[in-house]
């Protein structure tokens, strides 16, 4: 599962590495850098429909044709088959026959940015907190989403939503004590999974853990679980990192960008959304 993540790498950063220009999205009020990322936020995306622009979309996925609006954080790239969690499997990726997800797989799959991502215990969940990144320090990276497009009928509002893919564990998931993981791409296949014209055998060949010795780790502090509460303080270790890393505290990389606000935690503000966070 993943359920949380990080978003603050500037936009112009962002269009410089995946060769985009924002979109309409982001010539008003776009959202803001986010190191708590939750269902309901707005984040930014790639699609395939329109491969050349930042867009953002919420987080949390209603399939076109539900009567009510959902908030599907993750789909599981085996659907309902490996329900062991068996990091070995090879079988069939059952999420091509999921009725909420087997149209959007097949025809709008998204890039979902992202700098980190937190994931604890599956016991302990978010009570136990780590921010997973890149070992080599590159980020944003993009993580395999699916998307889709929500009419409200009662008051005509278009909600464009995501979900984050996910398989089984890596090793550094496996060290956390974590049984899914998001299915990070690498940068030679994020045009692949976007682009409507690749073939599904090779979307479904995409959907495996990244490679071990990619990721690592660090706790943080549990206030994280609380999706109101935002700033790079909420990154910071509380230990040490899974693997030995010269240098793991990704706060003070992210405060370079002028993310250090206060080093207090701060309230987003926001009004709580309608509806719970459905763990899929």
């Amino acid at each position: 599962m993943c359920g949380r993540y990080v978003t603050i790498t500037p936009i112009e950063a962002i269009e410089k590495r995946f060769q985009v220009a924002a979109g309409p999205d982001y010539s008003g009020a776009p959202p803001p850098p986010n190191t708590n990322v939750s269902h309901g936020d707005l984040a930014p995306v790639i699609t395939g429909d329109r491969p050349n622009a930042l867009q953002a979309m919420q987080f949390g996925f209603t399939p076109t044709w539900a009567k009510k609006q959902f908030y599907i954080i993750n789909a599981r790239s085996e659907g309902d088959q490996n329900a062991d969690n068996d990091p070995n499997y090879r079988g069939a990726m059952g999420i091509l026959q999921k009725p909420m997800f087997r149209q959007s797989i097949r025809t709008r799959r998204c890039l979902v940015i992202a700098d980190a991502f937190i994931e604890g215990p599956q016991r302990e969940k978010l009570a136990k907190p780590y921010v997973v990144h890149a070992r080599d320090g590159q980020r944003p990276f993009a993580l395999a989403g699916i998307w889709d497009e929500w009419a409200d009928t009662a008051t005509g509002k278009i909600v464009r939503s995501f979900a984050i893919v996910t398989t089984t564990a890596c090793d550094t998931l496996k060290a956390i004590g974590h049984h899914r993981s998001p299915v990070l791409l690498n940068p030679a296949d994020e045009h692949k999974w976007i682009n409507p014209a690749t073939p599904l055998g090779e979307i479904t060949g995409l959907l495996r853990p990244i490679p071990d010795k990619t990721l690592n780790a660090y706790p943080i502090d549990p206030g994280i679980k609380n999706p109101r509460i935002n700033g790079t303080s909420l990154l910071k270790p509380i230990g040490e990192p899974l693997f030995p890393e010269y240098d793991h505290e990704l706060h003070k990389s992210l405060e370079m960008f002028g993310l250090g606000e206060s080093r207090a935690r701060k309230l987003r503000g926001r009004e709580s959304e309608t509806g719970q966070g459905q763990l899929f």
